[in-house]
């Protein structure tokens, strides 16, 4: 297929959307009766024409603004979107199509009749297709529930077979269902806000910008592939802990035996960087056969698929050194990888047919006119004779090319005149401007266009002497299916994860922990992007559990509070992609979903204000908040009134706060502490600053307690050259206002002192639960904590 090429996206999507009547029982929350509400059903196809894998989803959108969506388009950014037309129904709103010209204008849009987007065929196909069975796809239980994706599968396959004029050989898709909410859900906000893919703000601050994000910071991979599979975990990592803790057991045995280290960072060069493209040049067989497929474009098609042919050799030949690297591992990771792969028998009878056709010493080139050459003598000879005649007349040609280019050297006195050959032009001729007299003779181009002749007709038989071998590699297709996807995971375990902690000083990474239910813990936590900017960087903690779910983070502009907040998120993605943390210990729960609100800027192309844009973005998190879910929020309301801006934050905090999600609440209002009074669960932090002769000493260090630092929005502003006469007033009204706030807050912590402790007793207690101490260990704490109490009843 040759548009899946390169590192860019290679995925055709089609979506399709249906609004149904839903009735809701209402008088759960709210003493309401039942009532019908529209709801819509969205269904999503995802064909990667590189890899050869087809990625079904089906949802229920609970944003107005379709974030879900947006989400996963984020996420495979498509160079195709298929849709069907719009429907007059008052009832069916045409918001995906409203989504995609507003958002993807430039990616290509094709409108297909809604008769393509039948799901009774979408299931046939996909049952016909995938290379598992269709009762371990659940491809029965599917059917119903997911009819939408069904369809928009049927519209995506249909229109790549009749675009690329190619069929989907049987068995050969890796198809997944649902797959994007096996992971954990990030939205496109959150994936800006943290920076994961692009710096924030990375065309304005231009090249010179040292900040990079985690996706550039972690990209050391050697394959596309592996590439492309890095860029995917950091947008949806995993949520199985069992999966995540078989990448750590891989990365510990890594870390642990240099010799399989560097043993695989040898071997994996010796694939070639395109081995996961060469998949799709078999999953996809080019239709019947006509004569108008001996032109040339069909020529350039053969070239493809002979160079698939090759890269596949380069490929097999590398295996047995894989396995030799691989037969004595004890990761579970990697032993299964020997097992399925390098044990698997079917690779080697591959090997063997290749054999019988392919010379053995051809190789995968990079080298244009080396690679040319190897295609066309890839074939061994007297297999076809026309063949034969078709590569004599291809050497005589270069060879003639390159006697002519001495020639000119020499006739005209061009010392400097370079012969190159690239695919689509083939030979030319490169003179310096200074050097060039007049026009050279046209014998050059009269022997190049037959050079281009003889290799395109050598392209065409070597495709049909192919034509046996390529009918038996497509009935084994799924096995190099399992050998892409592993050597994508192997270089991205390798060349990523276990390179990136193998470049930093020993324990500065650490494997993190995971539980069930247990609390989130990082102990000393540093920023991964930052650290490596600022030699300095300071390490803090974080504590969240079910009996504190909640840290409110208090602390003057410039203090640190955004980069924490940016900071943990960084590293419990990190964690559950299966990588070490930058942090000296860490426990953690699987987070399902992770929301952040961050930033103040107007959004003037849906014409929102920046408090309109808080408040959609406040309100995706409210509608879509799980019990697992980790919210980060920084400074929620400070774009509109104070009393208003408060009255929410405060609000939003209470809600919050009757979930079991973890929260993390940045703020500069200091009376959102007062939450801390009434609310047990909610811990307050704070970043310490110094105060030396009335300037800001910041120490970038997270304390626990509320911490008061008088006036330091006046101080910077003074810092900043307000009139001293401005200043001198604003003082004067704020210590008025704080002298009353203060008094009221201490009168509510005397009044609640007591639920406080009983609540810090029940969070001990929680974390003895997931201990993984011995029993005596466990028993001594009991009895500290019991003497503890003891101590402040005295």
């Amino acid at each position: 297929m040759e548009d899946a090429t390169g590192e860019g996206s290679s995925f055709v999507i089609g979506i399709i959307e249906n609004r149904a009547k839903e009735i809701l029982d209402l008088r759960v929350n709210r003493n309401l009766k039942q009532g019908i509400v529209w709801t819509t059903n969205v269904g999503l196809a995802a064909l990667d024409l590189r890899s050869a894998s087809l990625h079904l989803s089906q949802y229920i959108e609970t944003s107005s603004s379709y974030q879900n969506t947006k989400t996963l388009l984020h996420f495979y950014d498509p160079i195709v979107i298929i849709i069907p037309p719009n429907k007059l129904a008052s009832n069916s709103a045409a918001a995906v199509t409203e989504l995609v010209d507003r958002f993807y204008a430039s990616v290509k849009k094709v409108i297909s009749p809604r008769g393509c987007f039948d799901d009774t065929k979408g299931a046939i196909l996909v049952k016909n297709l995938a290379a598992k069975e269709p009762s371990a796809l659940g491809l029965d239980t599917y059917y119903k529930q997911y009819y939408l994706c069904l369809a928009a599968a049927a519209a995506t396959i249909k229109w790549m077979e009749a675009e690329k004029g190619v069929v989907v050989t049987n068995h050969s898709l890796s198809v997944t269902f649902n797959g994007s909410f096996d992971h954990m859900n990030i939205d496109a906000t959150s994936v800006q806000n943290l920076e994961i893919i692009e710096p924030f703000h990375s065309a304005l601050l231009g090249t010179s910008n040292k900040k990079r994000s985690l996706f550039h910071m972690l990209k050391t991979t050697k394959t596309i592939g592996g590439t492309r599979l890095l860029r995917a975990n950091l947008l949806q990592p995993l949520k199985d802990i069992e999966t995540i803790n078989a990448r750590l057991d891989c990365l510990d045995e890594l870390m642990s035996n240099e010799q399989l280290f560097f043993g695989l960072c040898q071997v994996l060069r010796k694939f070639p960087k395109e081995t996961d493209r060469v998949l799709c040049h078999f999953c996809f067989k080019p239709k019947k056969v006509t004569n108008e497929a001996l032109a040339v474009d069909h020529a350039k098609k053969s070239q493809v698929l002979v160079s698939s042919v090759i890269l596949l050799k380069t490929a097999l030949d590398a295996l047995p050194l894989l396995s030799k690297v691989l037969k004595d591992v004890k990761s579970l990771l990697l032993s299964n990888i020997y097992k399925s792969v390098c044990e698997n028998e079917k690779y080697d009878l591959i090997k063997t047919r290749i054999g019988e056709v392919i010379d053995e010493d051809v190789l995968h080139a990079r080298v244009p006119f080396v690679a040319c050459t190897q295609q066309c003598f890839a074939v061994k000879a007297g297999i076809d004779g026309l063949l034969d005649i078709s590569r004599r007349s291809f050497c005589d040609t270069s060879e003639a090319i390159h006697n002519l280019a001495n020639k000119y050297r020499e006739d005209f006195n061009l010392p400097n005149l370079k012969l190159s050959y690239k695919n689509r032009q083939g030979f030319h001729f490169v003179i310096p401007q200074k050097n060039i007299q007049g026009k050279l003779p046209n014998k050059f181009i009269q022997l190049n266009a037959r050079n281009k002749s003889a290799a395109a007709e050598c392209y065409t038989r070597t495709e049909i002497c192919l034509e046996e071998l390529m009918d038996f590699i497509r009935e084994n297709v799924s096995v190099l299916t399992l050998l892409a996807e592993v050597l994508c995971l192997l270089d991205m375990i390798v060349n990523s994860f276990a390179h990136m902690i193998s470049t930093k000083p020993v324990d500065r990474y650490t494997r993190p922990e995971f539980t069930e239910n247990g609390p989130m813990a990082i102990d000393s936590g540093r920023h991964p992007i930052l650290e490596n900017i600022h030699n300095d960087f300071v390490a803090n903690n974080i504590f969240l559990s079910e009996a504190s779910n909640m840290a409110i983070v208090t602390g003057p502009n410039m203090s640190g509070k955004s980069t924490y907040l940016q900071q943990v998120c960084l590293i419990v993605i990190l964690a559950q992609v299966g990588c070490y943390v930058p942090a000296r210990f860490s426990t953690l729960r699987a987070v399902d979903r992770m929301f952040t609100r961050m930033g103040a800027v107007d959004n003037l192309e849906s014409n929102s204000s920046t408090f309109m844009t808080e408040m959609k973005e406040t309100a995706f998190i409210m509608q879509n908040v799980s019990q697992r879910s980790l919210i980060v929020m920084d400074e929620l309301g400070r774009a509109t009134s104070s009393t208003d801006g408060f009255a929410i934050a405060w609000s939003c905090c209470e809600h919050l706060l009757s979930l079991k999600a973890y929260t993390i609440f940045a703020t500069h209002m200091e009376n959102i502490s007062e939450l801390a009074t009434i609310y047990p669960n909610v811990k307050i932090l704070h970043f310490h600053v110094d105060l030396r002769n009335n300037h800001l000493d910041f120490k970038f260090q997270l304390k626990e307690g509320p911490r008061h630092v008088p006036h330091y929005g006046l101080l910077l502003a003074e810092v900043a050259g307000l009139p001293n006469s401005v200043i001198e007033t604003a003082r004067l009204i704020t210590s008025r206002i704080t002298e009353k706030e203060v008094t009221r807050m201490e009168i509510n912590c005397l009044q609640h002192h007591s639920v406080q402790k009983a609540y810090q007793v029940a969070q001990r207690l929680i974390c003895l639960k997931y201990s993984n101490q011995d029993e005596e260990m466990i028993r001594q704490a009991l009895l500290n904590l019991k003497e503890c109490c003891v101590e402040d009843k005295l």
